[in-house]
């Protein structure tokens, strides 16, 4: 039947995070004890006074009806605002701003107003496995840039020069980093800016959904350097570091005419994003931040032990993510490894092993640019962790 399919659904991959999940899924539902690090899904509750925030929207009456397209102007408001006084974007104005259904469905409004058929997409890599697909699915080309295990997997300003040509449309990357947490400093943006300035009509993709989970304490806008605000889009939301994942919140700021244009094609596929979540949006952009703050150390105090961890399984490389919340070590060492009916070619097969053998998920670097890899996520509880990468280490202990 796949002929009556068109050929852009039948050649897109699939999300292999919710490939995993949804594995992860079927066989908890089975009775086994599964431990899943595979999602980027926060484990702690959305802040109270958030919550409190939507029941009130919805006692209220008000926000039934359908919201503007771009968001109310209190939230965008809001939102601006926020980009102004923390991330020092000066001309961040409510007029640039276009709420949309989660940071992804912004990066994939940007990239249908953006991109022409064979127009290309820089992608600092590892990245986030949905770039990729969303770029070909807006008829654009993927040019990967992939910085390496030594240098905390972050391509360089010089990588990034020497692969852009006529075609070049946009670069994309994410800071701090899924998979890998890495973080840029400002001097590498600084760097990177001055190679996107060189080429005219060249914008940046700067997602930024972990800002609030950055342990260097420096997070900076590619956006707040001169001359930068007119090539940016900002992609950010309330998903990671308001624990909003499922009220599904994102946004962009952007130079009028994309925003216009973002707001536009919205308009046609989905409208406003729902009206109570935007209250809640906003209630969390305004409200009492110590929450976000808690959740960052705990965060902090989660890669400490997992670190320490991973340090004592034989085999296993890894760097320090210095925000977000995953591990992305290089398991290359396991590939030609066997037990029983089990042979490890690749990163797939000993996700799937660990998956079967050690009832734990994880992530197949491949899915974001990075074969040798595996991406552990550490967005659940300590006493999941501890068992989970025992599990882990035995399970690879096996394997000879």
């Amino acid at each position: 039947m796949n002929s009556i399919l068109s050929d852009r659904i039948n050649q897109m991959e699939e999300s292999a995070t919710l490939a995993m999940a949804k594995k992860a899924r079927e066989l908890k539902g089975q009775g086994i004890d599964i431990i899943s690090l595979s999602l980027g899904e926060p484990d702690f509750k959305t802040p109270k006074h958030i919550q409190e925030a939507a029941k009130s929207a919805i006692d209220e009456g008000k926000y039934f009806a359908y919201p503007p397209v771009a968001g109310y102007q209190d939230l965008r408001e809001a939102i601006a605002k926020k980009l102004r006084d923390v991330n020092q974007i000066a001309d961040a104005k409510a007029e640039n701003i276009v709420v949309s259904t989660g940071a992804k469905h912004s990066i994939a409004n940007v990239f249908m107003c953006m991109l022409n058929e064979g127009d290309e997409v820089v992608i600092f890599s590892p990245y986030w496995v949905s770039y990729a697909e969303i770029i070909k699915l807006a008829g654009g080309v993927p040019v990967l840039i992939e910085g390496n295990l030594e240098n905390n997997f972050k391509a360089t300003a010089k990588q990034l020069e020497e692969v852009l040509t006529d075609k070049t449309k946009a670069i994309i990357y994410s800071s701090p980093c899924n998979p890998t947490g890495s973080v840029f400093s400002k001097e590498e943006l600084e760097d990177i800016a001055d190679v996107v300035k060189k080429k005219k009509d060249l914008f940046v993709i700067a997602d930024e959904i972990y800002e609030l989970i950055n342990f260097t304490g420096k997070h900076a806008s590619i956006a707040s350097f001169p001359g930068m605000f007119e090539r940016t889009i900002t992609v950010n939301g309330f998903s990671k570091g308001y624990a909003m994942t499922g009220w599904r919140v994102g946004y962009i700021c952007a130079p009028l005419f994309i925003a216009k244009a973002c707001e536009k094609m919205q308009g046609q596929f989905t409208s406003g994003g729902t009206g109570i979540a935007q209250r809640a949006a906003l209630a969390a952009i305004d409200g009492d931040h110590s929450a976000s703050k808690e959740m960052e150390q705990a965060y902090f105090n989660r890669r400490e032990l997992v670190l320490g961890l991973l340090k004592d399984i034989p085999g296993i490389k890894t760097h320090v993510p210095e925000g977000a919340f995953y591990f992305f070590p290089d398991v290359s060492a396991f590939f030609g490894t066997s037990v029983g009916d089990y042979k490890i070619g690749n990163a797939d097969d000993l996700c799937l092993y660990i998956l079967e053998k050690a009832n734990v998920s994880l992530v197949t670097g491949a899915a974001f640019g990075a074969p040798d890899c595996v991406r552990i996520s550490y967005a659940a509880s300590e006493d999941e962790l501890v068992e989970a990468l025992k599990r882990i280490k035995e399970a690879l202990s096996n394997l000879k």
